[in-house]
């Protein structure tokens, strides 16, 4: 079912149960309404869904929990039962600091669909419970953005919006927050099913369930080096080279002003006419090793400093002087043929797919590291014990500089509510 809906609780649990009762206790009233929204690990295809290209993610039980119940004044009641994060209330929904809280993102989602439906949220109190660990990799910033979203719809009585669409507007309403992400995060979120991983491609989105290899095991182990990216500006870069690095491709293999018409590196792609995996090649020849200056980029491109502020840079990197584009714009076509490889090896029956599975997973951190440079110490540690352990293949997931990797190995062996209940919106 493509929509949102809403069910009756039939097994509360403990966690339920412990927010509707801190819901009770902190409002004087039961809530209306429980959300979930759960977190997500990127099996493959780091940093390239704001390129434009296919990501290969599952959704985790790990998961934000949102109690919510309508207000009689408008505005919005933010708590968290984790007594580390403070307390909101208000009405400015563009009251997001440089040094992001998570309120701020819950802000992001409400503000979304806001500006969507062209009418204020009425007033609504929330109390948010989650177990995705913060600023791990694991998209727990994004279930906030998500949640929040599919609070407004309902306190505005708009559920009937369709997941995919949601999906998308989440995606935008993130980058209120400042971090131009793509939309991986958010769709695997609202569109995961049990039991399958998604192949989720963009432009239009679209997604495929992928059955992953009998006898396999990913496991998430966390470094515990935190990492929020919209609290610094290492993301934001990234994004930055890449769109430049896509315009001077195009602006070399490209005739005409078509260089100007598309920043995504998958558009040149498209317009060069090549499969993927060639643009590796493209990019050799195109793009030199070394940093490119500013006044090398303003040079080959044929532009002013003021064009490139307004067209290219973020405001948190526009201090930038040196850019690495040949690194980037490789490991972006590189992991890009990737991830389909790694769905044709599950849809193939070959007695060696864990170990392939395994190979293009490490190759995937080997990228991440060396090209992307988003890795860290803890986490390149993290791959070399696992793979010294007996992993068939190991990778950070999520954005990097910390966080959680994902190892992949096989099985070694296998032994064989009620009435007056809040609903429930599980997303799936």
């Amino acid at each position: 079912m493509d929509t949102l809906d809403l069910e009756p609780v039939q097994e509360r649990g403990e966690r339920v149960a412990h927010l509707v009762a801190a819901f009770q206790e902190r409002f004087g009233q039961r809530p209306e309404v429980v959300v979930r929204v759960p977190g997500r690990v990127n099996l493959i295809g780091e940093h390239i869904d704001y390129c434009g290209y296919a990501v290969h993610p599952m959704a985790i039980e790990q998961d934000i929990l949102a109690a919510l119940g309508k207000r009689d004044s408008p505005g919005l009641q933010l708590v968290n039962l984790d007594s580390r994060y403070e307390a909101w209330e208000g009405e400015n929904l563009s009251e997001l600091s440089s040094s992001p809280k998570w309120w701020g993102y819950f802000l992001c989602g409400v503000r979304g669909v806001q500006e969507e439906v062209g009418q204020q949220i009425p007033g609504v109190s929330c109390i948010v419970d989650g177990t995705i660990p913060p600023s791990a990799g694991l998209s727990s910033s994004s279930a906030l953005v998500v949640t929040a979203a599919i609070a407004s719809l309902w306190a505005s009585n708009k559920l009937d919006m369709g997941r995919e669409k949601l999906a998308g507007l989440c995606a935008r309403a993130e980058r209120f927050i400042g971090t131009q992400g793509g939309g991986m995060d958010q769709a695997i979120e609202l569109l995961a099913m049990k039991g399958s991983a998604k192949l989720i491609e963009f432009g239009p989105l679209r997604t495929f369930d992928v059955q992953l290899p009998r006898g396999g095991v990913f496991v998430v182990a966390n470094s515990l080096d935190e990492k929020n990216k919209a609290a610094s500006n290492d993301f934001n870069t990234r994004v930055v080279e890449c769109r430049l690095a896509a315009r001077i491709l195009a602006k070399k293999l490209l005739e005409g002003e078509g260089w100007k018409e598309g920043d995504r590196l998958k558009e040149i792609q498209e317009k060069v006419g090549v499969e993927v995996g060639q643009m590796v090649e493209r990019v050799d020849s195109v793009l030199h090793q070394e940093d490119f200056t500013l006044e090398e980029v303003l040079e080959l491109l044929g532009v002013t400093l003021d064009w490139l502020q307004k067209n290219v840079l973020t405001p948190n990197t526009q201090h930038l002087n040196t850019f690495r584009l040949h690194q980037r714009a490789k490991h972006v076509y590189s992991e890009a043929a990737r991830v389909y490889q790694f769905r044709d090896v599950c849809s193939s029956d070959q007695p060696s797919a864990l170990t392939s599975l395994g190979d293009l997973m490490t190759a995937s951190h080997a990228s991440c590291r060396d090209q992307y440079e988003c890795s860290s110490t803890g986490l390149d540690t993290l791959v070399s014990l696992s793979k010294e352990c007996g992993a068939l293949g190991a990778r950070l997931t999520g954005a990097g500089w910390g966080g959680c990797e994902g190892v992949e190995g096989e099985v070694l062996s296998q032994q064989g509510g009620g009435p007056g209940d809040p609903e429930i919106n599980n997303t799936r």
